[in-house]
């Protein structure tokens, strides 16, 4: 059966190649980027897929984003949380916000959380998690603390494994799973050679578990779960990702900031 589906971060990397691959299995791909020349790019490529151009470091083209979306279909059956960003020259935001937050964790949260009546019980929300994971400061996601590439980048991920186990219990009667995953580490992708300076792993890896977290019935009743690929398992995520309170916590500033 065709299905709707939606990836962020698609113009390059992980986010293209599974673009590609759930195209060509027949399924109605929609691509986002912020650049506008590369959306087009991969629109010439692909063939016929929708596209949108949003810069996820904006909440306001993040909120326009969700706007359009919301005009232009009635339902999305996948929303891949894929976009995410590591290393920058700019990490900070015209607002004052660490970049790896408002791209990792609020945009992604944002997304879910608006588009929640598109979706139904066979809908599904993966989004990228991380094996690095760090406590996260709350002063840090608010911009009051400035913090170094690989401490924004862990933060924002397990924030985003946070927020996907908290929407995951609100929304348990809504849709059927949203998941956090850790699509392996040290995969070959742009995000990896800039931040390591390493080739990486062969990136089809990652493909084929955003497929598989997408579509197989293995992630039918994933809702709330963590999947590491590196172990290739269902697994605990940092401990305070299953800590309630910290979770609203996390959801609650995310709200006032957005």
């Amino acid at each position: 059966m065709q299905k709707t589906i939606l990836i962020t971060g698609s113009t390059d990397g992980i986010g293209f190649l599974t673009a590609k691959r759930l195209h060509e299995e027949g399924h109605k791909v929609i691509v986002h980027g912020r650049n506008p020349k590369k959306v087009e790019e991969v629109v010439n490529t692909l063939g016929d897929v929708d596209s949108y151009v949003a810069d996820l470091s904006n909440v306001d083209e993040v909120k326009s984003f969700i706007q359009e979306l919301k005009q232009n279909y009635t339902k999305i059956d996948v929303l891949i949380n894929n976009a995410g960003i590591y290393k920058t020259l700019e990490p900070i935001t015209k607002d004052g916000f660490d970049v790896r937050f408002v791209v990792n964790t609020i945009a992604p949260y944002l997304l879910t959380k608006e588009l929640i009546d598109l979706f139904d019980k066979n809908s599904r929300v993966v989004s990228l998690s991380s094996a690095a994971q760090a406590s996260v400061d709350l002063e840090a996601v608010k911009g009051n603390i400035r913090l170094n590439d690989s401490e924004a980048y862990a933060q924002s991920k397990l924030a985003l494994t946070m927020w996907s186990n908290y929407l995951a219990k609100k929304y348990e009667d809504k849709i059927q799973t949203i998941v956090a995953v850790n699509p392996a580490s040290f995969l070959a992708s742009k995000m990896v050679k800039e931040a390591y300076g390493v080739s990486g792993n062969d990136i089809n890896i990652g493909v084929d578990i955003l497929c598989r977290a997408s579509l197989s019935d293995e992630f039918a009743n994933a809702n709330g779960k963590y999947f590491d690929n590196d172990r290739g398992i269902f697994t605990n995520p940092h401990f305070d990702a299953l800590n309630s309170q910290k979770c609203e916590d996390l959801v609650k500033t995310i709200e006032n900031i957005s």
